[in-house]
């Protein structure tokens, strides 16, 4: 397939899980690739940020696929980071035509006892890097008067998320500016819209306090993930996503075949956001 041949997509988050799916899904399509990723812990998230080693194996997996890929290490925290990474992907393609604002982050407690570090790391990843991401393309694609930027919310992005309030704050943000960027960036010929996963398969949700929640009690393992899995979306069988269904939705998006879809929020979560839903803690009379 070559949706995407001739283009150059910007990944952030891009080590592993949906962040190297979209690397590779968008490769696969025939984009050359500008991968990023942090090489370090965020002191507050509760499970293993990735490592430089973890970009390698997508550089690898992005050239057995005959495409150029161009890895760095750089924190979305870090603005300069960013703009250091663009510019140099600039220097080595002469372009970036898609963008990717993948990097994200989860950890959870009420909101009441939540430190603010806490609170500030999610947000800072998950809704201030993706500003930071846009800022650093956009002048670019507005130069040029093309381009798609994907971003990643979340189906957190339209509800609540008991324990994890700042990660939903965070993926609501998330759509609001995507869709006053679509405003903004419509005029130069600069699509943006957004991807919904539901409960996708990927380190963020495979450590020892999401499988707590998943089981309902301490001791959580991945059986019980994998048994509360299926109870998540409407699609029989179905139980968490594998990130390649994410990625396949992204790069329609970055592709021409969307060059009319802007300003949109796609789920992606096996029909989750469709049922009914229910009360899980009624209290007595």
């Amino acid at each position: 397939m070559s949706r995407l041949a001739g283009k150059v997509a910007l990944v952030t988050g891009a080590a592993r899980g949906q962040g190297r799916a979209h690397a590779v899904t968008l490769a696969r399509e025939g984009a050359d690739v500008v991968a990023v990723d942090i090489d370090a812990q965020v002191a507050t998230v509760p499970y293993d940020t990735a490592r430089e080693d973890d970009l390698r194996e997508t550089a690898a997996a992005v050239e057995a696929l005959d495409r150029r890929i161009l890895a760095r290490t750089a924190d979305v925290r870090s603005s300069a980071a960013l703009a250091e990474v663009v510019a140099e992907g600039l220097d080595a393609f002469g372009q970036i035509d898609v963008l990717v604002a993948n990097a994200g982050v989860f950890s959870q407690a009420p909101f009441w006892e939540m430190d603010e570090q806490t609170w500030d790391d999610v947000l800072d990843v998950n809704l201030k890097g993706v500003w930071r991401c846009m800022k650093a393309v956009a002048p670019h694609m507005v130069g040029r008067r093309s381009g798609s930027i994907v971003l990643t919310s979340s189906v957190n992005g339209f509800r609540g998320n008991p324990g994890a309030a700042h990660y939903a704050a965070s993926k609501h943000g998330v759509l609001g500016l995507m869709r006053s960027a679509a405003l903004e960036l419509g005029p130069h010929r600069v699509r943006v819209n957004a991807v919904c996963p539901g409960l996708v398969d990927t380190p963020m949700v495979n450590w020892p306090g999401l499988y707590d929640r998943m089981a309902g009690r301490p001791g959580g393992t991945r059986a019980d993930f994998e048994a509360a899995a299926l109870h998540y979306g409407i699609l029989g069988g179905q139980g968490g996503l594998p990130p390649e269904t994410v990625a396949d939705a992204a790069a329609w998006l970055a592709s021409d075949g969307a060059w009319a879809v802007t300003g949109q929020a796609i789920a992606v979560d096996a029909g989750h956001l469709a049922l009914p839903g229910f009360n899980p803690a009624p209290l007595a009379p």
